[in-house]
């Protein structure tokens, strides 16, 4: 029996030209280009389709990125594909509320919007940073971030052997010589604009509980695995928090696949730009135990729509 989880992608997956296809093509992915452009009052054609500057600072990222792949997913949707459970990485899980109809698209768009703008004031430039580690475990990395005590925790567990560390730039460069010591192949700085999914964004995260105080949350038809504990949320009453704490709390990624694996979804469809989830999921189920797909131009439709069916 096929079990099917929507994965949303996060922020890093974005470039110019994601969606213009589907925008192009397809009426209801145009009306979601559209529609977020109303309640938010940007141009996401424009962000997402022309070459611009802005779309890779994260007050407009975040919201081209939901926007695509809520686009991408409702043209998925229409070919019959439907989903059991969804999850998104770290951004990508505004995409899994809106695919379990938790939240509304519309005020997920707002939320978003306000969710870029606070992630990107909250920390100065310059004064946070996040970096890669690469062929490390995840408990080394702990051990080591507990023994040096600076301002560094674990913003991501991607995949077996990709660690995201997060905290105050310089304590971040610090901590990464002394992981490269530990045996690590590599610590890559992340070109990003802030130490997200760190203590220092718990202000964001508090000023993100307001704008969410106004937001209808939909009783959970379909569930959905959270960043924050790698649990199925099945109780409306716990998403705003789990939400507002997700700004602040390491993305448990890994945690959340292997959940889903365990419990007997079988079949994972990456719905956004890039690949980058599909990646993370060979280096968890490495004994090929699922099958995964990946929506991201409008050829693939067809294609996961058969597999899907068969």
């Amino acid at each position: 029996m096929r079990k099917t989880v929507f994965m949303f992608p996060g922020q890093g997956a974005q470039y110019v030209g994601m969606g213009k296809d589907f925008y192009d093509q397809i009426e209801v992915s145009r009306k979601m280009f559209d529609t977020a452009s109303e309640a938010v009052g940007l141009d996401l054609k424009k962000l997402c389709f022309e070459e611009n500057e802005d779309l890779n600072i994260t007050e407009y990222t975040q919201i081209a990125l939901l926007t695509t792949s809520v686009a991408m997913m409702e043209a998925l949707k229409e070919k019959g594909v439907t989903s059991d459970c969804n999850a998104g990485l770290s951004l990508g899980e505004y995409g899994a509320l809106v695919a379990s109809g938790i939240m509304d698209y519309e005020d997920a768009c707002r939320v978003v919007r306000k969710r870029g703008l606070y992630m990107q004031e909250e920390v100065p430039a310059g004064e946070g940073a996040m970096s890669a580690v690469l062929g490390l475990t995840a408990d080394v990395i702990e051990d080591i971030l507990k023994k040096e005590g600076k301002q560094v925790e674990i913003a991501n567990y991607n995949c077996p052997g990709q660690i995201v560390i997060s905290g105050e730039t310089n304590a971040v460069a610090e901590v990464g010589e002394k992981i490269k010591e530990a045996g690590a192949k590599r610590v890559v700085p992340l070109k990003v604009s802030g130490p997200f999914h760190s203590s220092l964004l718990k202000g964001a995260g508090e000023k993100l509980a307001k704008v969410l105080e106004d937001v209808t949350i939909h009783d959970i038809k379909v569930p959905y695995v959270c960043n924050v504990s790698a649990q199925m949320i099945t109780d409306k009453n716990e998403v705003k928090e789990l939400l507002a704490k997700q700004v602040s709390s390491s993305v448990r990624w890994q945690q959340t696949i292997e959940l889903l694996i365990e419990q007997g979804y079988n079949t994972f469809i990456e719905i956004g730009p890039g690949k980058t989830l599909n990646g993370f999921m060979k280096k968890i189920d490495k004994e090929k135990k699922v099958e995964v797909y990946s929506v991201e131009k409008v050829e693939d439709l067809e294609t996961v729509a058969a597999a899907w069916k068969a």
